[in-house]
C-alpha cells in the first residue's frame, strides 16, 4: 500500500488550533460518523488541563465538546463536529487514517491507501478541497501492523458495556451499521431491536463512549510517563 503524509497550520481545524495555543498535543483516536453530516471525533489531549482545552473548543462554532475523560495533564474528549473534516473527507476518498495530530500548532495526518486505489485519485481531489494542506511524503508499504487487541483485551471492553449496551452494539455492527458505506441506519437497527431511535442512538452513543473511555485510560496508565 502507500503511505501518505500530510501537514496542515490552520488553526481553523480544532486539533490544530487548539495544540498551538495550549502548546500541547491532541491525538485522533477515532471518527464515527453521526446524523445530518456530523462527526464524533474523540480525541486524547496530552500536555495541557483539560478545563482550558474545553474553553479553547468552545470558541469553535462548529464544535460540540465533552471531557469522557481526565488524566494528570490532559484528557479524552469527544468532539462533535459539524463538517470540514479531513480526515474523514481521506476516508470517503479510499484512505485509511492512521494518524492524526496536532503538536504546537502543527497538524499532521499520515494515512494509508489501498493497491485498489490509484494514490492520485485520492490526493488530488483532497488537496483541491483542502489546499491549506501540504502533503509532504509519500511511501511505499508492504503491509500494516495491526492494532487489534487480544481476546482477553476484547472481554475487558464487554465488560465495562451493560448488557443492553452490548446488544444493540452487536446488533449494529452484524447489521452493517459500521461499514463504509452504511448497509443499515441506526433507525433499521431499532426497527429490529423493537425500540426507538432515540433509544438506540443513546445505547449506542454510550456503548462507543465506555469502550473509547477504558481503551485511552488503559493505554494513558501504562505508559511509563503518563504519555503515549
Amino acid at each position: 500500500m502507500v503511505e501518505i503524509e500530510l501537514t496542515v497550520q490552520n488553526a481553523v481545524y480544532p486539533f490544530v488550533g487548539v495544540s498551538g495555543e495550549e502548546h500541547c498535543r491532541v491525538e485522533l483516536a477515532k471518527i464515527i460518523p453521526r446524523p445530518e453530516a456530523q462527526y464524533a471525533e474523540f480525541f486524547n489531549v496530552l500536555g495541557a488541563p483539560p478545563a482550558r482545552i474545553k474553553r479553547h473548543t468552545d470558541s469553535y462554532e462548529t464544535v460540540e465538546t465533552s471531557l469522557l475523560s481526565e488524566y494528570d495533564d490532559g484528557g479524552l474528549f469527544e468532539f462533535i463536529v459539524s463538517g470540514n473534516c479531513p480526515a474523514y473527507r481521506l476516508a470517503e476518498l479510499g484512505a485509511l487514517p492512521r494518524t492524526v495530530e496536532g503538536v504546537d500548532g502543527q497538524g499532521r495526518i499520515v494515512a494509508e491507501i489501498p493497491l485498489r486505489y490509484d494514490p492520485p485519485a485520492v490526493t488530488e481531489p483532497f488537496l483541491e478541497e483542502y489546499p491549506d494542506f501540504d502533503l509532504i511524503a509519500k511511501r511505499t508499504k508492504e503491509t500494516h501492523t495491526s492494532m487489534l487487541t487480544p481476546s482477553t483485551f476484547q472481554q475487558s471492553l464487554l465488560n465495562n458495556l451493560t448488557d443492553r449496551q452490548q446488544e444493540v452494539l452487536q446488533t449494529a455492527f452484524e447489521m452493517g451499521y459500521y461499514e463504509w458505506p452504511r448497509d443499515c441506519t441506526g433507525q433499521d437497527v431499532a426497527d429490529e431491536l423493537d425500540i426507538t431511535s432515540a433509544t438506540f442512538s443513546e445505547h449506542i452513543f454510550a456503548a462507543e463512549r465506555n469502550i473509547l473511555t477504558y481503551i485511552f485510560k488503559k493505554s494513558v496508565n501504562n505508559c511509563p510517563t503518563g504519555r503515549e
